[in-house]
């Protein structure tokens, strides 16, 4: 390599834990590092091992394979220029050499954290969950070689930096084949963890490493120097073809613990892959070469499958490296997670979990952790639960919930028509949703700055009252249902609520023609509280044709979605405004106020393509969709981070990816609809 290559690589656990960083070897973000712990799974994550400075001498020559940002133009050492290959499957992995002299190989393997029924996870025989790295590396060479390696560690929060300070110290404990540290600071102790091998000499010598630049940080305007420490290094002589393995692991040294082997990846990767294989067992596989897309979908889509601890409850991680589990990314995600993919159980417990965390007819756009509280600060979650209800019903029927999560739906409808937060009400004049203050975004349109809304919705979004229609739909739909159940004692209420329902429903469908913009062939995006129009053109109409009950014509459709093509449609999804509107933001980069400015006036988003293709193939049956695949196949496969999809794009070409590297949403929606995208090979 003569030139950095800084694509990205993401290795995830299942508990939120991740492994992440570039194929140059160069951290270039603050979230880079090969354990970064989510202590609470899946949150309150923590960087503890950044890296290994790995060199290796051979024949009196000393070869170093670090890379690392100094500042914007110091790179040192130039490891990259001795990089040979490098392939992200199975597990990345890379070769780095010298001619025909020798190689040395390197593989990083983050096994899954929750121990199948039964079993426990190795070093802690009573533990259900671990954290931890597997690291590797081989040589193969003419003659004996030295290889060293520093670990580089920290303890932080992975939003924020560290800095050599006199009142942060680590501990080391040092035994057979293994080092024990934790941060010591004068307000606290740190996270426990162990680095063990396989073979080895450790030596400690304790050295601070001052000022890591972080070019990514640079660029978005934030923090991007670090110091991090090392403790000590690992001496390991290897004869040509000898392995030395590592593992990294969260907590105190037990009494059993696992021994590394030369086969100790390898097994790993093997457990994995039967565990994906258990998961999608019942799933066409790759064969003939046909099919690998799908199988690569579903191993991107696992990634942000993660549990709560030991409870085992699912949650959907919204996006690598920066994102928690959010209930609305979470319900966009269920059906191409979940219900493409048969695991009805998953879908099960997440909709139970998010209906349980009802609060007067709101769902939380975030949910507690271990020490918070909710955030009831939105309008669509509970709304988008009800639809996604509806998608798990029609594929599972599995009336059996249904019945057990009525009261919730109940709720729901109660509290929107007496009203509830934020001044969320039913309009008495035409039984549409409405709020009125705009200070407070509650769509998925939800930047703030400054203290206030830079895509104003209040009053009466279009996809909010659309989704409204159709939850009315699914609730006399269920009532009946429930209703007809043999043995029901609630009959005749049950059927007045259906028809309760079922009127309103008519008359929210009479109403959402007031959204009708004939002369623009398309929606208006709000009716704001003065019954002015907003006629933005967004792609939240495209969300409103894409529900299962739709309100709107076939007419309307073609109009509409011809104007979303023409307007909106790029080849990575769909910009959230039209080009020629004043408001519209071409880039989204700059300082974090810039960035949050263009996060909704022009930026792309990729998981609109679903609702687009929804839309489309229900309307347009005869046409097929007008979207080239091949630049967003690309960007999966080659561009940033391999495998996977970043959050937004920008709106202007090239349409640079931007945001998180990896994009649950995005996922789901491509799985859902793979085959109609063209993604199948």
């Amino acid at each position: 390599m003569n030139e950095l290559d800084t694509r990205e690589w993401l290795l995830t656990n299942g508990l939120g834990s991740f492994a992440s960083g570039t194929i140059c070897d160069a951290r270039t973000r603050t979230y880079h590092g090969w354990l970064i712990a989510a202590l609470d799974p899946p949150r309150q994550r923590t960087l503890l091992f950044s890296h290994l400075e790995a060199s290796l001498e051979v024949d009196g020559l000393i070869f170093a394979f670090g890379t690392n940002f100094w500042t914007a133009d110091k790179v040192d050492p130039l490891g990259y220029r001795l990089l040979r290959e490098f392939s992200v499957d199975p597990v990345p992995t890379w070769v780095w050499g010298v001619s025909e002299q020798w190689q040395l190989s390197r593989q990083i393997v983050m096994p899954h954290g929750l121990a199948p029924e039964g079993r426990s996870t190795g070093a802690n025989l009573s533990s259900q969950t671990a954290h931890r790295v597997l690291v590797q590396y081989r040589y193969t060479g003419t003659q004996l070689a030295v290889l060293r390696l520093r670990p580089i560690i920290g303890d932080r929060d992975f939003h924020h930096h560290q800095q050599e300070a006199p009142t942060l110290s680590f501990s080391q404990l040092v035994g057979p084949n293994q080092v024990f540290l934790q941060a010591l600071q004068a307000s606290k102790t740190g996270t426990p963890w162990g680095l063990s091998w396989s073979q080895g000499h450790y030596q400690p010598e304790e050295t601070w490493y001052w000022n890591y630049y972080y070019p990514e940080e640079a660029r978005r305007g934030l923090d991007y120097l670090e110091d991090l420490f090392s403790p000590g290094y690992l001496t390991v002589w290897l004869q040509p073809g000898e392995t030395v393995t590592l593992e990294a692991r969260v907590g105190l040294p037990a009494s059993k613990t696992t021994e590394l082997t030369p086969t100790t990846v390898d097994e790993a990767i093997q457990t994995e892959q039967r565990r994906r294989g258990r998961e999608f067992l019942h799933l066409p596989q790759a064969a003939n070469g046909k099919l690998v897309m799908w199988e690569r979908l579903l191993r991107a889509s696992d990634q942000f499958i993660a549990y709560q601890s030991a409870q085992k409850i699912p949650a959907i991680v919204a996006g690598y490296h920066w994102f928690d589990d959010r209930s609305r990314d979470t319900l966009l995600c269920i059906p191409g997670f979940t219900l493409t993919t048969k695991r009805f159980l998953l879908a099960r417990k997440m909709l139970d979990r998010l209906g349980r965390s009802s609060c007067q007819g709101l769902i939380p756009n975030i949910l507690p952790d271990s020490s918070g509280d909710a955030v009831y600060r939105n309008i669509d979650c509970a709304l988008w639960w009800i639809e996604t209800m509806g998608l798990y019903l029609e594929a599972t029927q599995d009336w059996e919930f249904l019945a057990e999560q009525y009261d919730v739906v109940k709720q729901i409808y109660k509290a929107f028509t007496a009203g509830t937060l934020h001044n969320i009400r039913i309009d008495a004049s035409d039984g549409l949703i409405t709020w009125d203050d705009a200070s407070t975004p509650l769509t998925w349109m939800d930047t703030l700055v400054a203290g206030e809304a830079v895509t104003p919705r209040h009053g009466k979004p279009i996809e909010i009252n659309a989704l409204w229609y159709s939850a009315l739909c699914w609730s006399s739909q269920w009532a009946t249902l429930l209703a007809n159940r043999p043995g029901t004692d609630k009959a005749d209420r049950l059927l007045n609520q259906a028809r309760r329902y079922a009127e309103q429903a008519e008359r929210v469908k009479a109403s959402l023609q007031k959204f009708w913009h004939g002369q623009q062939g398309y929606l208006y995006d709000r009716i704001e509280p003065d019954d002015r129009r907003d006629a933005t053109i967004r792609p939240n109409a495209v969300l409103a044709l894409s529900l299962h009950h739709c309100a709107f014509t076939a007419e309307q459709a073609h109009q509409l979605l011809y104007t979303a093509r023409d307007r909106l449609l790029t080849p990575y999804g769909l910009r959230s405004l039209d080009p020629s509107d004043p408001a519209y933001w071409g880039m989204c980069s700059g300082n974090p106020g810039q960035r949050d400015r263009a996060y909704h006036q022009g930026t792309v988003w990729s998981w609109l393509l679903g609702p687009f293709v929804r839309a489309w193939s229900r309307f347009c049956p005869g046409e097929p969709v007008p979207f080239d695949r091949q630049p967003l196949l690309t960007h999966f496969q080659q561009q940033g981070c391999l495998n996977a999809v970043a959050e937004i794009f920008d709106g202007d070409a090239p349409h640079t990816p931007r945001g998180a590297i990896a994009h649950a949403t995005t996922i789901a929606e491509l799985l859902r609809h793979w085959d109609l995208l063209g993604w199948e090979e």
